[in-house]
């Protein structure tokens, strides 16, 4: 087990002013202020995907952190401001942008177009962790008074996580992250800097250093559970979810909408329509879950729990989408049933030609589940 020992100093510079405060508050007068840190880290034999540093401002997070994992430590960048998001990531393949933007969950491909300062602050941080991400090369190296400790399996560290953004959004990109990580999507190791203790759980951290005392404790914590509600109910909610769809923003006046609420916030909208010419038969035309809940598994399980109902009533239920975690999703469920992949184009049919997946490929499945 590595014990890491920092002494870090700066000048004190001598004024007036210095002078009252050292007089009013029994500052002692000294020509530099020094800090010491002592920790441990976890050793290079241990199994684990993701860690936390945590303590209250200047506790020594960000020194441990930059000493520790200098190289590995990401440290933002400029985003362009006549640039979409997705032409922000160098050579970067696009198909792996969007698996990264998708794994942190940041999955609105209308936003994806827009230049990164237009952005809500969710929405950059989430860009900031899939470029911290989208940069993986070298392996994670940890530097320590007895030399340096080396593993092939590459590491990703972010000083101030979720320090900019709300609760939900921290508590939303902790999931999503973990879970990537985890199920190998996103093939590293990730250390979390923050001074915000409530993302332990959801990040399900495999050990936290607690920068208060300096200790380490190794723990894979269980993530709190997510209690959905689904109510069926109009078309009014929509209003709420249509910017956020990437296509349309219409719906269908007959469509049968159901709205999903947890902790008794709407977090996810979907809608079901007949499908032209089969009897019983229905398909999912709108699928939305609001930003600040992506990539913590609600949309896809709203999406199941859906389609589960409709199988209580004896339909047939179907999901046509591009949407790469929707399609990952189905592929990977036994619930569902791929029925293949379809090239955009118009379709013949009933005596008339109408355009299903316009411009797009995309892949069906049928819901089989209980």
């Amino acid at each position: 087990m590595p014990r890491v020992h920092i002494a870090v100093d700066c000048p004190v510079y001598d004024s007036f002013r210095v002078a009252q405060v050292a007089g009013m508050f029994d500052v002692p007068a000294a020509t530099r202020a020094t800090a010491h840190f002592e920790c441990e880290l976890p050793d290079r034999d241990e199994v684990w995907d993701v860690g936390l540093v945590v303590g209250p401002s200047g506790s020594g997070k960000s020194t441990v952190a930059a000493h520790c994992y200098g190289e590995e430590l990401y440290r933002g960048g400029d985003w362009p401001h006549d640039k979409a998001v997705v032409d922000c990531f160098d050579s970067l393949p696009l198909r792996q942008v969007v698996e990264l933007l998708t794994a942190v969950g940041f999955s609105s491909p209308p936003s994806w177009i827009k230049p990164y300062q237009v952005l809500s602050y969710g929405e950059r941080f989430r860009c900031d962790l899939a470029r911290a991400l989208s940069v993986v090369r070298r392996p994670l190296s940890v530097a320590t008074d007895d030399g340096q400790l080396t593993t092939d399996k590459p590491l990703v560290v972010f000083d101030e996580y979720t320090s900019v953004v709300d609760r939900q959004v921290a508590r939303a990109s902790s999931a999503a992250i973990a879970k990537a990580i985890r199920r190998g999507a996103i093939k590293c190791r990730f250390i979390a800097v923050t001074c915000h203790y409530d993302v332990a759980q959801w990040l399900q951290a495999d050990w936290v250093l607690d920068m208060t005392a300096g200790q380490l404790s190794r723990r894979h914590l269980r993530r709190p559970p997510i209690d959905v509600q689904i109510h069926r109910c109009g078309v009014a909610p929509w209003r709420l979810f249509a910017r956020h769809h990437y296509l349309s923003g219409r719906l269908a006046q007959g469509a049968r909408c159901y709205l999903a609420t947890w902790e008794g916030e709407p977090v996810t909208f979907c809608a079901t329509l007949p499908v032209v010419g089969r009897r019983r038969h229905r398909r999912f035309t709108r699928i939305v879950t609001l930003p600040d809940y992506q990539g913590m598994g609600i949309g896809t399980k709203v999406v199941a729990a859906v389609a589960s109902l409709h199988r209580a009533e004896g339909l047939r239920i179907n999901v046509t989408s591009s949407h790469p975690a929707l399609v990952g999703h189905c592929r990977r469920s036994p619930d569902w049933k791929s029925l293949g992949v379809r090239k955009p184009g118009p379709r013949e049919g009933f005596g008339f030609r109408y355009r299903s997946a316009a411009g797009r490929a995309v892949a069906s499945f049928e819901y089989i589940g209980a």
